[in-house]
């Protein structure tokens, strides 16, 4: 059996931003942050940091008080992915291919080049769509 790992960080990072959008007014603590996601504090606290260091929240030691550095619709999916995805290639080769297979020596290169399109058309595709786009649709499914 082959388990395959997959991050949800772009999809946690996404729920931080839109929470501290959301709940501007509320306790944005890691904690409470961590309770809407499902999961421990230190997960929230390490993302904050990356959306912190990329300049798309803003924090002061102390308080629980993170607000974003720009409106929602300047931040694009693709802006939170690049923050939070320490390797943003989401393709990848397998590199332990039989080099004495005349298919196996080769592959590598000739999936390179569709990988290096479909990631290229992806990123494009997250630029397409900002957090404020999931803010309309958290209050509208949510009824907040």
């Amino acid at each position: 059996m082959i388990i395959i790992a997959y991050s949800t960080k772009l999809s946690d990072a996404i729920h931080i931003l839109s929470y501290i959008y959301i709940f501007k007014d509320e306790d944005l603590s890691s904690q409470t942050i961590s309770k809407s996601i499902k999961t421990n504090p230190s997960v929230v606290r390490r993302l904050m940091s990356k959306l912190k260091a990329s300049k798309l929240i803003q924090t002061e030691t102390g308080k629980a008080k993170p607000t974003l550095t720009r409106d929602p619709s300047e931040i694009t999916f693709y802006h939170i992915y690049r923050s939070v995805e320490e390797n943003p290639i989401i393709f990848h080769t397998n590199p332990d291919t039989n080099m004495d297979c005349p298919e196996g020596a080769v592959i590598q290169e000739v999936l390179e080049t569709h990988y290096q399109s479909l990631q290229q058309r992806m990123e494009a595709e997250l630029s397409q769509h900002t957090l404020s786009e999931v803010i309309v649709g958290v209050k509208a499914l949510g009824k907040i």
